[in-house]
């Protein structure tokens, strides 16, 4: 009977430990529409002009960038990944979640120390018990002690502490990616700012030639007795108005080179980029990839994190209702002692203790219970959080989905409107030279014109912009699959 006591002990402790308190995890239920409400059909889509996805580009891809097949672009966006150090303080926060897991780990095993000591001994002559001849001849106290202590992990505490930490971890990698998506969005959308700024540029520098020549013509006339004072005196605030504007999209363009610059790790001192007006050399405008509402649940980082978030926050609270239990830990000690060196490390001087130890909280003044409360509280909050960031995500599809639209009307509507103020100012250019209208009829139709060229060149750029941020709401070339397991 006694032969089998110790395997009993063992067999219980063995089923004690696959005990885990507290509820398992399981993803709570988003609201998710079927589909889009603002993505188009097929034939909505042509018939609004939109480009449909071809099955080569079906799928949003890592190096997202490249489909505006734009060499300048890729090349700035290629070192965002090895030089931006905000991207740089990320992986470093995410290395730092992921040495968490190694440390609670660290208790799912025994811990292992000695404390070995030397020591010459006199006990006091006046001490109780005193013992004549160690209080006149003193000894030695040789210890070399090797301890154990190892709590066995009956509740899961320990184990629900490791699966929070690998929890939390993924939810650093998923903060991490999503610092990169936003990074390559916020580069991407600066440079297409830049290059709008260029086309600004170009177009300013052939208004200010045209406005200078219709200057000195109009001086011309004046000189001549064919034209007002006041006729000389508009055609002059118009060209500084020109050139007022000129310097303003050079403030502009400089602001976007010196934001690029920091987003690839460099002084914006050490940074030119060439002259490329966006309107002369376009980038592409990519298609539209198919996909559902219920994908962002997968492709999107940002949503991913904070399911990570809320599985950690679960196991808190097991890890909290365990406190209501008792913890049992093994204890061992095992060493030498002597009196002197000789007799150290003989046989006779062999010690050892082992022995199990239970303890359990009998009061504490609600100290687990509102601890119990907190965890679940705090995994409330992480599934709002979540749901509220689902909701977000397709607020922000949805969003960006209308405005390509919309703004795809807006630039054929531009196109036409922007045509018309041209023809109209020639032909008021043309009367006003044949004395037909006041110079004040000119002015109106030249700045009717620059104000819709230069919408045409902003609406561009406002597209571009809305197709980089669509990108990015639906997770870039992200997917959970890419989520490190640990």
């Amino acid at each position: 009977m006694n032969r089998f006591f110790p395997i009993s002990i063992g067999s219980v402790t063995l089923l004690l430990c696959g005990c885990m308190v507290g509820p398992q995890y399981k993803r709570p239920a988003v609201a998710t529409p079927p589909a889009f409400k603002e993505a188009p059909s097929a034939q909505t889509a042509a018939n609004d002009g939109w480009k449909p996805s071809q099955p080569s580009d079906q799928n949003l891809k890592g190096d997202w960038w490249r489909m505006y097949q734009d060499p300048q672009l890729n090349q700035l966006e290629a070192q965002v990944d090895t030089a931006n150090q905000t991207l740089k303080a990320a992986e470093a926060n995410f290395r730092t979640a992921r040495a968490s897991i190694g440390y609670a780990r660290s208790y799912e095993a025994p811990t292992i120390g000695t404390s070995p000591g030397v020591a010459s001994v006199r006990e006091s002559a006046n001490s109780p018990y005193f013992l004549t001849n160690l209080a006149n001849n003193g000894s030695g106290d040789f210890t070399l002690p090797v301890d154990l202590n190892y709590e066995i992990d009956l509740w899961g505490r320990i184990r629900r502490g490791v699966t929070a930490a690998r929890a939390q971890a993924q939810a650093s990698a998923a903060d991490m990616e999503t610092v990169r998506l936003s990074l390559h969005a916020e580069l991407a959308i600066d440079y297409f700012g830049l290059r709008t700024a260029d086309g600004q540029e170009q177009l300013l520098d052939a208004t200010i030639k045209a406005y200078q020549n219709a200057l000195d013509l109009t001086q011309q006339r004046f000189n001549g007795g064919l034209a007002l004072q006041s006729d000389v005196t508009q055609a002059q605030a118009q060209l500084d108005q020109a050139r007022v504007q000129r310097s303003d999209v050079e403030v502009q363009r400089s602001q976007f080179e010196h934001a690029i610059a920091v987003l690839i790790g460099q002084p914006p001192a050490e940074l030119n980029l060439p002259f490329d007006p966006i309107n002369l050399h376009a980038p592409v405008l990519p298609g539209l990839p198919p996909m559902l509402p219920a994908d962002l649940l997968e492709r999107r980082p940002d949503i991913a994190a904070n399911e990570r978030r809320m599985a950690a926050a679960n196991e808190q609270i097991g890890i909290a209702k365990a406190a209501y239990f008792p913890t049992l830990s093994l204890s061992g000690l095992i060493g030498m002692q002597g009196t002197s060196a000789l007799n150290w490390f003989t046989w006779p001087s062999r010690l050892w203790a082992v022995g199990p130890t239970f303890s359990e909280t009998l009061f504490d003044a609600g100290r687990r219970r509102a601890s119990g409360d907190r965890a679940i509280a705090a995994y409330d909050m992480t599934v709002a959080d979540y749901r509220q960031s689902t909701l977000s995500a397709f607020q922000q599809v949805e969003d960006n989905l209308a405005a390509l639209r919309i703004l795809q009307k807006e630039s054929d509507q531009q196109h036409h409107a922007t045509q018309a103020a041209l023809q109209s100012m020639q032909t008021f250019e043309e009367r006003y030279e044949g004395g037909l209208d006041l110079y004040l009829e000119v002015i109106t139709s030249q700045t009717t014109a620059l104000a819709d060229q230069r919408n045409d060149i902003d609406i561009q750029r406002r597209q571009l912009e809305t197709s980089v941020l669509l990108i990015k709401a639906l997770g870039g070339g992200w997917d959970v699959q890419q989520m490190p397991k640990m």
